[in-house]
């Protein structure tokens, strides 16, 4: 591999993985000896030092790590401010079960089950990355089907859908009953 490309590949791996990497493996992926991977980042350093770059190369012992200069992190903070907590509200949860449970699920169905209009709902799970658009249902009118995503199953603890609870008619009967009620207070007002 010629000396470019090992950069880039060196570069694209430090990048990527975010953390110290062992140089040992850097050269077992770069296909040199240690040594001259040595040189190779000793080199790295030295070009984003000489361009003034917002990254430079931290050398420990046996390992490496791409990080950003600290006169950069004003600029990482504009960017970044505060994350975003996510709220989820009794009728984001509702809408959510409904689709981890009957997924892949239209829009209509879940408004079906709810007895209410679930916009709001769809487009903060959306959001929050909980739920993903699975394709289209085939169907007059072709309407989105969703689903759950990964993240879903990090947040809530599990590693699959099979490991989600079990609904119990009662617990069933009583989402129906809340939904009617939520119906009756929007009537009402």
């Amino acid at each position: 591999m010629d000396r470019t490309k090992a950069e880039a590949a060196i570069e694209a791996i430090l990048f990527t993985m975010g953390e110290t990497v062992e140089i040992s493996k850097l050269a077992d992926v770069i296909e040199e000896d240690v040594n001259i991977t040595r040189e190779i980042l000793q080199g790295m350093a030295e070009k984003y030092e000489r361009e003034d770059r917002g990254i430079f190369l931290t050398q420990f012992e046996n390992a490496v790590q791409l990080c950003t200069k600290a006169e950069m992190y004003e600029y990482l903070i504009k960017i970044a401010k505060a994350p975003r907590k996510m709220v989820l509200t009794d009728t984001v949860l509702e809408t959510l079960s409904i689709i981890a449970y009957k997924q892949p699920v239209t829009r209509i169905e879940v408004e079906r089950v709810r007895g209410v209009s679930c916009d709001h709902a769809i487009n903060k799970l959306l959001e929050y990355d909980l739920i993903t658009e699975l394709g289209r249902l085939d169907a007059p009118g072709r309407p989105l089907l969703f689903g759950t995503t990964e993240q879903f199953l990090r947040c809530f603890g599990v590693k699959s859908l099979d490991e989600l609870p079990e609904l119990n008619p009662v617990q069933l009967e009583e989402f129906k009953k809340q939904a009617e009620e939520e119906i009756q207070l929007q009537l009402d007002v």
